[in-house]
């Protein structure tokens, strides 16, 4: 039996990192965390790129330009996505996080679906740092540790 053995050594590894600037009182917490924990894992921070778009619906369409560089080895999608009075929630999330899974599912390189998806704004904040620890820090081990997968099973 063949087993693939978890690494969480980000030594030279590239990380792209999508964040939408709605609720970007959350989604710069997540940011923070993220960035933080590759640091941690060995990625160095020259070797980091972010880029900010409007809202989670634009994530897919950045992180695919991401993927499709190939000077990434993952890809992180960080956003906030708090329930309102209106539908546009549902429409935000579902196209959103299928955006992504379709991506991650291509296999191409780790897209790391890092969009929280809340009730309140008080919920997101503790994911993001306050209650729950930062989401932010689990997605990039995330990214990291499928990074290292991916090189194991190869081509």
């Amino acid at each position: 039996m063949k087993e693939f053995k978890n690494s969480l050594n980000g030594s030279g590894l590239k990380v792209a990192i999508a964040v939408a600037r709605f609720n970007e009182v959350v989604t710069d917490r997540l940011l923070e965390g993220a960035v933080r924990e590759l640091e941690t894992l060995g990625v160095d921070s020259d070797d980091i790129a972010v880029a900010h778009v409007p809202g989670a619906f634009e994530l897919p369409g950045l992180c695919r330009r991401f993927v499709d560089s190939g000077d990434y080895d993952a890809v992180i999608a960080l956003g906030a996505v708090i329930r309102g009075e209106t539908g546009h929630y549902d429409v935000v999330v579902n196209n959103s996080t299928g955006g992504i899974a379709s991506l991650a599912a291509e296999g191409k390189v780790p897209v790391i679906l890092g969009i929280l998806t809340t009730d309140t704004v008080d919920q997101a904040m503790n994911r993001a740092g306050l209650k729950a620890g930062n989401l932010g820090c689990n997605w990039a081990r995330t990214a990291v540790e499928m990074v290292n997968l991916y090189k194991q099973i190869g081509k």
